[in-house]
């Protein structure tokens, strides 16, 4: 069935992997301690989201062009779909990296002008991922990209902007939560080995083969654990290791392209429970 007008646009927006964008920014407001500035935090929040939409479009939209999603089984592609113009997703995406700078500078002028060139390489990271002559996704550099700014840069950002200073275990939480992103962006990528190596888009799923990326998935849920277990918080860990267990079935499982779709819902699943687990923890504990 055709998506409606709006629905397509919920669809293409990826919305299962919006908590990659969430998760940090609950983390990282409560990981300061001294009570929660809620509005640095929004501002937080409305970066990384519109960020991730952002991303999510302009991968839509470059994969579109070149003819990578043309035998893809994951989500929708609005591009590919051709049910909107390509030129049309492609502004789209700029809407939201706009709005993502924009708010990313009033978050610099109240809290540090450090903020400016960070928040610079970040638009430049989500547009270049599968857009530009060389994108880094095709090179298998994606979860780098994730790990470095929906881990790092949005965890121990958002605990610094709170009360201008990077609170202890802030790094090892920033871990934590890239690594559970990095762990969606695997599910995507496990699913999508086939289609990917056809179209030359070797992604370390494509490069390592089935067996070799659910491998790589457990790295990511073990990074997890090990975050917040140094970040002051092992009974989180413990909660990681449980809440990915039915994802980790799947990934370690002999399940192939389509049938890999779960995965990705048990991910999400999994990172909200533990982000919400983590961010209850630091809220009670800090």
């Amino acid at each position: 069935m055709t998506p409606g007008p709006l629905r397509r646009w919920v669809l293409a927006a990826r919305v299962r992997t919006l908590p990659a964008a969430a998760v940090p920014v609950a983390v990282g407001a409560t990981l300061a301690g001294g009570g929660v500035n809620a509005g640095r935090s929004l501002l937080c929040l409305v970066i990384a989201l519109s960020l991730q939409i952002a991303t999510n479009y302009a991968n839509d939209y470059s994969d579109g062009v070149r003819g990578t999603d043309a035998n893809r089984v994951g989500p929708f592609r609005i591009t590919a779909s051709g049910l909107v113009e390509a030129r049309v997703v492609r502004n789209a995406a700029v809407l939201f990296f706009a709005l993502a700078a924009v708010a990313g500078l009033w978050l610099a002028l109240l809290s540090s002008l450090w903020l400016i060139p960070l928040g610079a390489l970040a638009l430049l990271a989500g547009w270049f991922y599968t857009g530009g002559p060389k994108p880094y996704g095709y090179l298998g550099l994606g979860e780098l990209f994730v790990l470095v700014f929906f881990g790092f840069a949005a965890t121990v950002g958002t605990a610094y902007v709170q009360h201008n200073h990077i609170p202890h275990g802030a790094w090892w939480w920033g871990l934590a939560t890239g690594a559970m992103a990095c762990a969606l962006l695997e599910a995507n990528n496990l699913r999508d080995i086939a289609g990917d190596r056809e179209a030359g888009k070797l992604t370390l799923a494509a490069r390592m083969g089935r067996r070799g990326g659910g491998w790589l998935y457990v790295l990511w849920v073990a990074a997890t654990a090990l975050g917040a277990a140094y970040g002051g918080a092992p009974l989180i860990g413990a909660v990681a290791v449980v809440a990915y267990i039915p994802a980790l079935q799947i990934a370690l499982s002999k399940r192939e392209g389509r049938d890999l779709l779960p995965l990705l819902q048990a991910s999400a699943r999994a990172q909200l429970i533990v982000g919400a687990a983590g961010t209850l923890f630091l809220a009670v504990t800090r």
